[in-house]
């Protein structure tokens, strides 16, 4: 009996996190979690490790929901943060002096 609760209340908190709203940077409105793990298509939202990692193991998560590919290929294209991007465009420039 225990395990049937494990998965029953496994199986609610799921779907708490994936109905939760949060506001989102790019849209300008609220959106879902399951919103954002299906924005690109076959890939989720290329924010979405900066806009829920505050709420829940959104790493974990996505581990669990792609196959490991499609994980890859998701980690891989990540953007890079402003200020690293800043620092390459600035060495890019200081190179061609």
């Amino acid at each position: 009996m225990t395990v049937l609760y494990f998965f029953a209340n496994l199986s609610t908190m799921e779907k708490e996190i994936t109905n939760t709203l949060i506001r989102c940077p790019r849209l300008g409105d609220e959106v879902t979690f399951s919103y954002c793990l299906r924005e690109s298509g076959d890939l989720p939202c290329s924010r979405i490790m900066r806009c829920w990692s505050h709420s829940f193991d959104v790493e974990a998560i996505l581990k669990d929901r792609l196959a490991p590919e499609t994980l890859e290929k998701f980690l891989s294209s990540q953007p890079k943060d402003k200020v690293s991007s800043l620092l390459e465009l600035i060495e890019t420039a200081k190179a061609k002096k």
